[in-house]
């Protein structure tokens, strides 16, 4: 009754577990009031490699006692240019500037400011720019909501105007340049906005003499700063493509020596340019306005180091990794998906040719240094993806030839990581290798995921934080091999217990995963654990075996459901200011704005749909299991009959790589990823499977066929004697209706049928009486008496423990 009830009370744990990783959240430092006055500056283009002593001696005092950070100016446009970084700070969620624009360039000519009475400024353009980001950009931006959220504001350029401008257009006080005294100005509103100039270009020296133009415009500003208030300085767009990671201080009473941080990146020394209008807010002690920044306020950190130079540093090797990173990734994932679809042609002859056939007809086996070496390959593929990862570990970026060296060292780890599987126990086991690969990736991305995921911030198989759109936790490719190699270790290490406890196994393996993936503190990726939860309700409710009906899918819909349920539940009980993504978007669809939501997520489900690679890796490895090894001649079939709870696994990671990307706007990115790992051990699996098919076991002396069939008996899992390879019993039965696979049937319904074997009597050499053949073996001729053992079995000839 117990073991019966297990898998049901592991489940509700899992679930309860799921919610309570997903709901808590780390301890965040709350925005206080710390300031009378502020001041936002920002230069265009400035970077961190622009900053040292002698040229930017002003920022470089600021930096020193202030808190520092790397900026990504993601707006509504791509690059950022100087307009586009101004109209997103001043509206706290990403914004455009509208007009025509040259490919990959930003607007022509500059921003028209009208000042009819000398006090104010007047934006012609910008009730046209409300619309264009109203109707036709996928944010529902409103421009100016900053300004509109204090009394009154003060714009220092064109640049700041655009920042400082209500929605109609009006700039409450203007000045085109910072006038001789600049206190009285500064000091007329609690916000001012200062456009200190632009750094552009590659050349050094020219880009030296703009930072040390804009730093004696800061350094006046400094001079002339309120009493009591917040100073931020932001390299606050691109001035050209590609983008890049730009400068943020903040300087002010509370933000000594720190690094700059908020709830929209969760990493420290890490700032959006849509933070800096809530900051702005929060250290005025202003509320936020209704329609909520995409921001959120900034806070300081502490275990900055004490040495400016070196906290410099940081923030300027992160920048030179993201801009390595960009060029390295696409051409990574392009081989790898060449690489893969050779592998999988490579495989397609093996398949045909590798199930033994008696007599003088079938196929000639292929060599078997051949086999060999394919295998070799197949495992090297799998480990590509986690040996990509933990190639961040080594500082390639700073080389000559970035590319060149992450590539040596990712084939060293490849080829390390493939040694070990190769020489582990097991290896020649059906599923000896598979669990080696599947248990090695989900040790790599879980320890890096614990670790605070490092190796993934930047990192080749990782995300940028050039993109915007993640700085802490899993990435997708990340979520793709994790929920892969979870799933599969899961399914192998279930295989090897008696079936009653399958689910139970599945099911606390893949609950550590979801609690990994979903924990703010760690995955940070609540859809991606809702929709591991759903693959994972799959893989138990098949996992010993039978069809998945209408009642187990039904049950694990619920479990997925209850875990989305019960998450979203406690996020809305946060302010709207804590909420999650998931929260958000349900407060979205409650006043109306929620299509917005859905408009961006099919928007980019479309765009990495047709420009990744990994869309290729997962419809390659799409057409290779449904047209080669489901076929009857690819082994896949067979595997599913002997091995339930690899069919379950399988099937669990299909539905949670497919909820996965498209939830999360990534389309088929989580399947490529998943793809890259399963597809190589499925097609391992298989040929290992077909080259024992011939293999025959025997019933067990004295126990019933009905008790040695059901695997449900004390020691069933234990006490299975397998045949060469690990496959016992993988040749003994075909499928209901008789076919040339085996295995017992399509989803590994089980059908056992007895099987001659020795008497009962002490063991002793006998003759063996002559063996039983498959239905899918030719006649050919009489076998010989041989002189054969008696073995122990206690498992139908279909259902074997892994090896």
């Amino acid at each position: 009754m117990l073991r019966r009830l297990a898998p049901a009370v592991l489940t509700v744990l899992v679930v309860a577990l799921g919610v309570a990783g997903l709901a808590v959240r780390p301890p965040q430092g709350t925005p206080q009031r710390t300031a009378d006055f502020v001041v936002l500056a920002g230069v265009a283009g400035l970077r961190w490699e622009d900053v040292d002593p002698q040229h930017t001696p002003t920022l470089w005092r600021m930096a020193q006692q202030g808190a520092i950070g790397s900026l990504s100016v993601r707006s509504a446009h791509r690059p950022t240019c100087p307009v586009d970084g101004w109209l997103t700070l001043g509206a706290g969620s990403f914004a455009a500037w509208n007009g025509s624009r040259p490919d990959g360039g930003c607007p022509a000519g500059g921003v028209a400011v009208e000042q009819p009475d000398g006090i104010g400024a007047n934006l012609p353009d910008q009730e046209s720019v409300v619309q264009y980001n109203q109707q036709r950009l996928p944010w529902n931006t409103m421009p100016g909501s900053l300004s509109e959220s204090v009394r009154c504001s003060v714009a220092v350029g064109p640049g700041a105007a655009v920042a400082a401008a209500r929605p109609f257009g009006r700039v409450d006080r203007y000045a085109s340049a910072l006038p001789d005294d600049p206190r009285l100005l500064l000091g007329s509103c609690v916000l001012s906005i200062v456009d200190l100039g632009t750094v552009t270009g590659a050349d050094p020296a020219t880009r030296a003499r703009e930072a040390r133009e804009a730093d004696a415009q800061l350094a006046r500003v400094m001079a002339a700063r309120p009493p009591r208030s917040l100073v931020l300085v932001a390299g606050i767009s691109d001035t050209a493509a590609p983008s890049r990671l730009h400068v943020v201080v903040a300087d002010g009473p509370g933000w000594e020596r720190g690094w700059l941080t908020s709830a929209s990146t969760g990493r420290d020394g890490y700032l959006q340019l849509v933070d800096l209008a809530p900051t702005a807010l929060a250290a005025l002690g202003r509320p936020m306005p209704e329609r909520l920044f995409l921001g959120r306020p900034a806070i300081s950190t502490g275990d900055r180091p004490d040495d400016l130079a070196d906290a410099v540093n940081a923030p300027a090797d992160a920048d030179r990794e993201a801009a390595a990173q960009r060029t390295v990734s696409g051409g990574f994932f392009t081989v790898l998906a060449v690489v893969q679809v050779l592998l999988a042609l490579a495989v397609l002859p093996l398949l045909r040719r590798a199930r033994p056939h008696a007599g003088p007809t079938g196929p000639t086996p292929a060599p078997a240094r051949l086999v060999a070496v394919v295998e070799v390959l197949l495992v090297a593929a799998a480990l590509t993806v986690p040996a990509a990862l933990l190639a961040d570990a080594v500082p390639w970026w700073r080389g000559e030839h970035p590319g060149w060296i992450f590539a040596g060292v990712t084939a060293l780890l490849v080829a390390a990581g493939t040694a070990a599987v190769r020489f582990a126990p097991g290896w020649a086991g059906t599923l000896g290798s598979l669990g080696a690969v599947a248990g090695l990736t989900t040790l790599v991305v879980g320890l890096d995921v614990l670790t605070g995921a490092r190796l993934q911030l930047n990192g080749v198989v990782g995300y940028s934080a050039l993109q915007g759109g993640r700085y802490s936790g899993l990435s997708t490719v990340g979520l793709g091999v994790l929920l892969a190699g979870a799933l599969l270790s899961g399914g192998w290490l279930a295989q090897r217990v008696p079936r009653g406890w399958r689910p139970a196994v599945v099911v606390a393996v893949g609950g550590v995963a979801v609690v990994v993936v979903g924990s703010p503190y760690l995955g940070a990726d609540p859809v991606g654990a809702i929709a591991l939860t759903a693959g994972l309700s799959v893989a138990a409710v098949i996992s010993g075996g039978g069809w998945l009906t209408i009642s187990r899918l039904a049950w694990a819909s619920m479990a997925a459901l209850a875990v989305a349920v019960g998450f979203a539940v406690v996020d809305l009980r946060r302010p709207p200011a804590e909420r999650g993504s998931l929260g958000r978007f349900l407060s979205a669809v409650g006043d109306g704005t929620g299509g917005f939501t859905v408009h961006r997520s099919s928007t980019e489900n479309f765009e990495t749909l047709v420009n990744s690679p990994l869309t290729v890796l997962a419809l390659a490895g799409g057409l290779l299991v449904w047209f080669a090894l489901l076929q009857p001649w690819g082994g896949l079939m067979r595997l599913f009959g002997i091995y339930p709870a690899v069919r379950a696994a399988l099937a669990g990671t299909a539905v949670a790589a497919v909820l996965g990307g498209v939830l999360d706007g990534a389309a088929l990115d989580v399947a490529g990823a998943a793809a890259a790992l399963v597809v190589p051990m499925a097609a391992l699996a298989s040929l290992r499977v077909l080259g024992h098919a011939a293999d025959r076991t025997r019933p067990g002396v004295g126990r019933l066929r009905d008790d040695a069939g059901s695997g449900d008996g004390p020691g069933a899992a234990d006490d299975a004697d397998p045949g060469p390879g690990g496959d016992a019993g993988s040749g003994g039965v075909g499928p209901a209706g008789g076919g040339p696979t085996g295995g017992g049937g399509p989803l590994g319904a089980v059908h056992p049928r007895p099987i001659s074997g020795p008497p009962a009597s002490p063991p002793r050499p006998q003759v063996s009486p002559p063996a039983e053949r498959s239905p899918d073996v030719e006649d050919g001729p009489e076998p010989t008496a041989a002189v054969v053992p008696p073995r122990q079995v206690t498992r139908s000839s279909t259902e074997v423990a892994a090896p």
